[in-house]
């Protein structure tokens, strides 16, 4: 999704939003938020010389609406505002910002006008307050938005999007721009945000925000490519790169384990050890064969590892129990993923092994997983995907990267980041296998097992969106052609 805003950019929920415009005095920022959203509608319109078409909503949303009109008209543009709210429900500000536009010679209608041919929509219906599902006259309002083939300019968050969550509320805006203001908002970056915000244009509005009211969320840019990683010496052997052991492999699913490892190797492991659960898979990978393949209890007894990973192609016998067991035994770091995950689910012993670890764990489970960890529904899971991995956190005592559609990264300190790298290609098998081996070859190498997390789930949505840039997918793309396409963008950040 494009947005243009630097790696550990703060992310606000809704009720910090508010926190920081009451400190900072809301009456000043409706006329700046206004104008910032004049000046991007100015520069995104369709065609110079066709008419806008603003719509404000009965809130503060609208109020910054009537600010963009009044600029816009300042500056020659045929506007027409459709406002059918109560004008006494009015904040103070909003009606103030509709007296200014009425004062300065524009008008209100109360509908859409019909056949018109629009060079810009300006969405100013609901903003980051919305709770309730869109019906009656304002999901007529989007419906019609949509369709009138204009490109739609949205004023904080699409209309109908949900701020903190990214859900759509009965029906929401699809924007082509975004203007939002004072920090980004997950549900711009998470689940549908991404379908319908377009390019996201943030605007601070002079306001140092974190200083009125600290964030937990953060956004993961590119920079932290540079931070995970030193440049090698010359003088320097395998030994200096770390071991990997990973654990997976059962009949039938040999391949995602090879995967892990193949991500493991090219992305700088000094050696990698698969300890497969199938007793009769091959001793050697003919593609790959600088993997050393050995049994599970092989790679379990190695004392030289760096970090473990556990889960891809794990299955769920009781052989693959017992030697997650033994994997949560260990002080190495440990990176979970797939049946590993279900296994902690299906087994509160299990659990309690993984949330009494001293040494870092670092799961990986996309939303069905983390239904199961959490003991609820997977719809329950996306339709809070920020509080769900904050939850799993917490509870299981380990880092967590949601996966989907903004990807959710948290700490058991409450802490969060949302990731806005990857495309719709990544929907393919061993895609969250290659992830598993690109953070335990980070952490193998020294990254901080934080910024391994970070780093890797960037890297791994980079490296997709690099192939779709050179025509390889969406359609088709596969988990093995990321992990060159990761190998080269980490080489090109060192």
């Amino acid at each position: 999704m494009p947005v243009r805003a630097a790696h550990n950019a703060p992310v606000y929920l809704a009720a910090d939003v508010r926190a920081v415009e009451a400190a900072a005095g809301a009456s000043a920022l409706m006329e700046r938020a206004g104008l910032a959203a004049a000046e991007i509608a100015r520069d995104v319109s369709d065609e110079k010389g066709k008419p806008v078409l603003v719509l404000a909503g009965p809130g503060n949303n609208g109020g910054d609406a009537f600010v963009v009109a009044r600029h816009l008209r300042q500056w020659y543009f045929s506007v027409t505002v459709v406002f059918a709210g109560g004008e006494k429900k009015l904040s103070a500000d909003a009606a103030a910002a509709l007296k200014a536009w009425r004062d300065a010679g524009g008008a209100t209608v109360a509908e859409i006008p019909a056949e018109r041919n629009w060079g810009l929509v300006v969405d100013g219906v609901f903003g980051i307050g919305l709770e309730r599902e869109v019906t009656g006259r304002y999901a007529g309002w989007i419906s019609a938005m949509n369709g009138l083939g204009a490109p739609v300019l949205a004023i904080d968050v699409p209309s109908g999007l949900q701020s903190d969550t990214g859900r759509v509320m009965g029906c929401a805006a699809r924007a082509a721009h975004t203007v939002t203001f004072i920090a980004l908002k997950p549900g711009l970056l998470t689940l549908d945000g991404p379908d319908h915000c377009g390019e996201i244009h943030l605007r601070a509005l002079d306001l140092d925000a974190q200083a009125l009211r600290p964030a937990h969320g953060f956004l993961i840019g590119r920079e932290i490519l540079s931070t995970v990683l030193k440049p090698r010496r010359h003088n320097t052997h395998k030994g200096d790169y770390g071991s990997i052991g990973i654990v997976g492999g059962d009949h039938g699913m040999v391949g995602a384990a090879l995967l892990a490892g193949q991500a493991a190797l090219k992305l700088g492991t000094g050696r990698v050890y698969i300890g497969l659960i199938a007793k009769d898979a091959p001793l050697v990978d003919p593609t790959q064969p600088e993997l050393m393949i050995r049994s599970a209890d092989e790679v379990l007894k190695l004392t030289h590892l760096s970090c473990l990973a556990v889960g891809p192609g794990l299955g769920q016998m009781p052989d693959a129990a017992f030697y997650l067991g033994i994997a949560l035994e260990s002080a190495l770091p440990l990176v979970l993923d797939a049946d590993a995950l279900n296994l902690v689910a299906a087994d509160a012993r299990i659990a309690d092994a993984l949330k009494s670890r001293k040494a870092s764990s670092l799961l990986t489970p996309h939303p069905a997983e983390a239904a199961r960890l959490l003991g609820i529904s997977t719809r329950e899971v996306q339709q809070d995907r920020v509080s769900a991995a904050r939850t799993l956190a917490t509870r299981l005592n380990s880092l967590v990267v949601l996966k989907g559609a903004g990807s959710i990264c948290a700490a058991p300190d409450g802490t969060w980041h949302v990731n806005t790298s990857g495309n719709p290609g990544m929907a393919s098998a061993g895609m969250g296998d290659v992830l598993s081996g690109m953070i335990a070859a980070l952490i193998a190498q020294g990254a901080d097992e934080t910024n391994a997390l970070l780093a890797s789930v960037y890297l791994h949505g980079a490296a997709a969106d690099d192939l779709v840039g050179r025509g390889v997918g969406p359609v088709g793309l596969t988990a093995t052609e990321t992990i060159e396409a990761a190998r080269s963008l980490l080489n090109r950040s060192a």
